[in-house]
């Protein structure tokens, strides 16, 4: 099996690339990144050691690169794309959209144009429930919820979706969407509560929490996430869509909290702030249909998720700091001479 894995060097596609070479032995894994800031290629560093250049390629570039796009897809024959690229964190998204709209919708654009060129066997997208907007005290989020997308974000992973559908009805191209809930787990880049809070409590700095710190998010162990696409890949219909979800709804003050507890740390570290603009209320995932068609089922809950989540940042502190140094640069050099 020869997959082609874009934005492979971030959180959730490091993990995916794991995923792959722990329960596939016969795959062949090119990943492309453009490695902008969350990308860091430090977090392959064994993939790379044991099977660069014989079952992993890493390139560096960017999905909207139609001719290099169409170059891998030919050279390794490529049968399978799973879209993992993207401009992710809404606070950034507001700052400056433009980036998200060049990578995410953009940049899926060319990803689907190139695949149906080479007539690529199946292409799994992967989106968020951000999609959907925001949710009330009640409900979930279903696959039929329309879309409402409230940040610039969420707005682009919106119009990536659609585009993914549009190729599938219009070109028969083979297109699977999943979208999940909050990721959260090793690898995560240091701007994202969980992280972030980790790292102001070790070192007794303010961890700022937006508003009143009650905005509700369903938490998904991101091995449960791998598996959830992986079940897509081998399982999935082309045209559907999955929902994804951890089953564990949180308020953002619960889980600093809950972080705070594990590190021993007092609560008066917690400093709110004013709210972002357009934040959404909840978010809760219905996964039924995914667990039906496809027998997903999260299986690690929320307080044995941040326990492993936490304990891998407490054993991993020079991956934060090389992370945060722009290390992971001079690692580049060294293994690819760029």
């Amino acid at each position: 099996m020869k997959i082609l894995i874009t934005g492979g060097a971030g959180f959730i596609g490091t993990n995916y690339i794991y995923y792959l070479f722990e329960h596939y032995p016969d795959i062949t894994v090119i990943n492309l990144d453009k490695l902008t800031y969350a990308g860091n290629l430090i977090n392959l560093e064994p993939i790379q050691k044991k099977w660069g250049g014989k079952k992993y390629f890493f390139i560096h570039g960017d999905i909207v690169d139609k001719e290099l796009v169409l170059t891998i897809l030919k050279k390794y024959e490529i049968e399978i794309i799973i879209n993992f690229a993207a401009e992710s964190h809404v606070d950034r998204s507001i700052n400056n959209p433009y980036p998200f709209v060049q990578t995410n919708v953009l940049g899926t654009q060319n990803l689907l144009e190139c695949a149906k060129q080479v007539q690529i066997k199946k292409f799994i997208h992967i989106s968020t429930d951000e999609v959907y907007g925001s949710l009330g005290k009640n409900g979930k989020f279903t696959e039929d919820t329309h879309l409402l997308p409230n940040s610039p974000y969420s707005a682009s992973k919106a119009s990536a979706d659609l585009l993914c559908r549009s190729y599938f009805k219009t070109y028969n191209l083979p297109v699977i969407i999943t979208r999940c809930s909050n990721n959260y787990g090793p690898y995560q880049f240091p701007e994202k509560l969980i992280p972030l809070a980790f790292l102001k409590a070790i070192h007794n700095q303010p961890i700022p929490i937006y508003g009143k710190g009650t905005n509700i998010r369903d938490w998904i162990f991101v091995k449960d996430h791998c598996k959830g696409i992986d079940l897509a890949l081998k399982k999935g219909v082309p045209g559907e869509i999955y929902n994804l979800g951890g089953n564990a709804e949180k308020q953002n003050i619960e889980v600093v909290k809950a972080i705070l507890d594990f590190l021993g740390k007092p609560y008066s570290l917690i400093k709110f702030v004013q709210d972002r603009p357009g934040h959404d209320f909840r978010y809760a995932m219905d996964f039924s249909y995914a667990q039906k068609t496809l027998g997903f089922k999260p299986s690690v809950n929320f307080e044995q998720g941040l326990e492993k989540t936490l304990k891998w940042y407490q054993n991993n502190i020079q991956w934060i700091q090389q992370v945060q140094s722009g290390e992971y640069l001079k690692f580049m050099e060294k293994w690819y001479g760029k």
